[in-house]
């Protein structure tokens, strides 16, 4: 078994990741609202953030592919908890692409984002808001 990475509980609701081809860590914490200090990434932020940062990385790709230059891209993420039961409910994705873009561009690297592993691995009960600002 080849493993993405590994994960040690700190105790007081704290984990360290270590992903295994880079040896990058990562520690998480649960979040204010649900017995944690806040301090780190929560679980849950990492699912959110995750949407992004796959958007981002798969337009990079397509932009590439297609010869666009893609550049300066800057994203805010929104994570909405639902309850009962407790879980992500919402996320919101506000992309900020700077530079000049045709409309065939920006429908290339529209579709690149929101055709991400991680959008389509997302439950469908998981509402998706994301938005192009092309600037």
């Amino acid at each position: 078994m080849k493993t993405t990475a590994t994960l040690v509980y700190n105790g007081n609701l704290r984990n360290t990741i270590t992903h295994t081809q880079s040896g990058t860590t990562i520690e998480t914490d649960a979040p204010t609202d649900n017995n944690g200090k806040g301090e780190r990434f929560s679980p849950t932020d990492l699912l959110s953030v995750s949407l992004a940062s796959c958007m981002i990385t798969i337009m990079g790709i397509s932009a590439h592919a297609h010869n666009i230059t893609l550049n300066d891209v800057k994203a805010d993420i929104v994570k909405h908890m639902a309850s009962n039961p407790r879980k992500v409910g919402k996320i919101e994705v506000h992309l900020y692409i700077k530079g000049d873009f045709n409309d065939k561009e920006k429908a290339i690297l529209e579709k690149a984002g929101l055709t991400c592993p991680v959008y389509l691995s997302l439950h469908p009960d998981v509402e998706k808001h994301i938005v192009f600002n092309w600037i």
